[in-house]
């Protein structure tokens, strides 16, 4: 049996997931209502985080399919991937045409000089035009330097939620035939040099864990057969290790099937390697050469993960100690190839200020990523198993040229939002030392593209959805390391600290809601040193949201005056890190979100403030 080996790539929300599942129902692998996004933050959130593999039988030939994540943030799951296939469809949605993401995907595609299979998508949507899409990719294409062979690339036009495809947009379809007809005509076949003779090569693209089996490694075989039993060597640059294969899957829809021996062009799962890794290469020849290392975009923001040591430390979570957060950063290392965790430091982490913290070296770890999402993610999940801790604000992570000149990244970003709030997206990037570099108006839509430093985005997206009434979508792609922008004002509020401890009471928060914004609601239990919200006038203003109204004998006409409170900005993990000072931690059990000073009393902060 022939085998193809594809991955689908995207912009965020663009319908590459949708689409898949409509392969693997209509080849008869996964039934209805089985979705790749398998994960719970993926189906709560609606978006891809993790790569997934799965496979459909087409016409005596095994399609091998790989779903990568549309976010930027998670690009490095995408450059893995890409290492592992040989052909991609570049899935475009109809009506937005070619995003941010979309950039970042192609661009790794065509420099390890795949050729991508276009996909029209949502072509059923309102506002869609497939033929000024399929303009701006061919532009797009060029753009990036694609050969004259990658620019010739097939158009398949999709409705992913209904199953459709067509090749022409005249053309009637009930199913997505036209599209894996596509696939068998221009995705070159991988199953080549499967004689027995051959000593395997494979290399792994993605890690998994079974309870019985270990851990498990996702790779590709470039080379040769491998059978279970087999005796292997695992190498790297310099290094070579020696193991032995307990057990090999394939996949077949979404499930793993037992098999005794793979050969070359597949991809599998390996078990019976305990320190394998991503990228690494495992063959039967002792002498073979390595394959070549799987590069990934390095981080470019970074923050301390610490031992919680608030008032409240240890009520909720049940893995507490520096050491069981280690262990767990460790794990994740093993499979998070964009993440980087510097585990031991001599010297005392600082915050943004360079005000000194408290805290032992011992008791931090700094933990660097590819943006405030990808660290919302890892804090999401480690908070969903138990853990609890406190993190420093968000910082990104500058360098320096050949010059000694200071560089920091930068990220092109694209809104598009009704042409009533153009004006205030222009003036709030504009002051966080963002340029405008293009402008396009459809009907009563526009579309900007900046360019700016990372810097000024951290932070804003909450006031964008505020500023925009939910109605705009922001998308961005880092674009590299630039000269320094310089300073940037960014924060327009102050903290509102709560000077005692107790259960903040509605009369209290009624009185204080008039300054400012309000993160708690009557009942929540507070400590002195809680950030409570925030003031409106950007002084930080201590306040008892535990006070009582004052009971008399006496009644008039204003006593019972009913209290009327707004809901409160409720703080989650990616709101916490957005509103955050550079003198605050964000506090994360598992069931509570907690905005607080590094010092928690008002003579230990104004000591720090002198001291710094």
């Amino acid at each position: 049996m022939e085998i193809r080996n594809i991955a689908i790539i995207a912009h965020v929300d663009h319908g590459k997931t949708t689409l898949t599942d409509a392969l693997l129902r209509q080849t008869g692998v996964a039934e209805e209502g089985v979705s790749m996004d398998s994960n719970t933050l993926e189906l709560e959130r609606g978006i891809t985080i993790y790569s997934k593999n799965a496979s459909i039988p087409y016409k005596e030939t095994k399609i091998n399919l790989v779903d990568t994540p549309g976010h930027a943030d998670f690009g490095s799951e995408v450059e893995r991937v890409l290492r592992s296939i040989d052909s991609v469809l570049l899935v475009v949605d109809a009506q937005e045409g070619p995003m941010p993401q979309t950039r970042f995907v192609l661009k790794k595609s065509l420099e390890l000089g795949l050729k991508p299979i276009v996909v029209i998508n949502k072509i059923d949507k309102p506002a869609a035009n497939p033929e000024l899409a399929e303009e701006q990719v061919l532009e797009l294409f060029l753009e990036l330097g694609a050969s004259n062979e990658q620019c010739d690339f097939p158009v398949v036009y999709t409705i992913g939620k209904q199953g459709i495809a067509k090749l022409k947009l005249s053309d009637d379809s009930k199913d997505l035939t036209p599209l894996l007809d596509t696939i068998i005509k221009h995705v070159p076949p991988a199953s080549v040099g499967t004689s027995a003779e051959k000593l395997a090569s494979l290399q792994p693209f993605n890690l998994a864990y079974d309870s019985f089996l270990g851990r498990l490694a996702i790779a590709r075989v470039y080379d040769g057969v491998l059978h279970t039993g087999d005796a292997v060597y695992i190498k790297k640059a310099g290094e070579t290790r020696t193991g032995k294969i307990t057990k090999l899957f394939t996949f077949k829809g979404l499930q793993r099937v037992d098999t005794a021996k793979v050969e070359s062009g597949d991809i599998v799962i390996v078990a019976g390697l305990p320190d394998i890794y991503i990228g690494e290469t495992i063959t039967a020849n002792k002498d073979a050469e390595p394959l070549p290392a799987i590069h990934v975009d390095e981080p470019t923001i970074t923050l301390n993960f610490l031992v919680n040591s608030s008032p409240f430390a240890g009520r909720e979570g049940k893995y507490v100690t520096s050491r069981q957060i280690r262990e767990r950063l460790e794990r994740e290392l093993e499979v998070n190839v964009g993440l980087r965790v510097e585990f031991d430091s001599d010297s005392t982490p600082s915050n943004s200020s360079g005000q000194a913290s408290s805290r032992q070296a011992g008791d931090t770890f700094r933990v660097s990523g590819r943006g405030e999402l990808h660290i919302a993610i890892l804090l999401e999940n480690m908070r969903r198993e138990g853990y609890e801790m406190q993190v420093s604000e968000p910082q990104v992570i500058f360098q320096k040229d050949t010059e000694g000149k200071t560089l920091e990244p930068y990220e092109e970003v694209v809104v598009d939002t009704p042409n009533t709030y153009q004006g205030s997206i222009i003036e709030r990037l504009g002051a966080r030392k963002f340029v405008m570099k293009d402008l396009k108006v459809h009907e009563n839509q526009v579309r900007l593209i900046f360019e700016g430093p990372t810097r000024g985005l951290l932070g804003y997206r909450s006031q964008f959805v505020l500023d925009t009434k939910g109605e705009g979508i922001l998308s961005s792609r880092v674009i590299g390391f630039r000269a320094h922008a310089g300073e940037i004002k960014k924060r327009g509020v102050g903290s509102m600290i709560s000077m005692t401890s107790g259960k903040a009471l509605g009369y209290a928060l009624w009185n204080l809601q008039e300054r400012g914004v309000l993160y708690i609601a009557p009942a929540t239990e507070v400590y002195e040193g809680m950030v409570i919200g925030n003031t409106a006038k950007g002084e930080e203003m201590s306040v008892n949201p535990t006070k009582g109204k004052n009971l008399t004998n006496v009644r008039a006409s204003a006593s019972d005056e009913a209290i009327v409170l707004t809901p409160p900005y409720e703080l989650t993990i990616e709101r916490g890190l957005e509103v955050m000072a550079g003198d605050e931690y964000l506090e994360i059990t598992p069931t509570s979100v907690r905005l607080r000073k590094q010092q928690l009393t008002e003579i230990d902060r104004s000591r720090a403030k002198r001291q710094s």
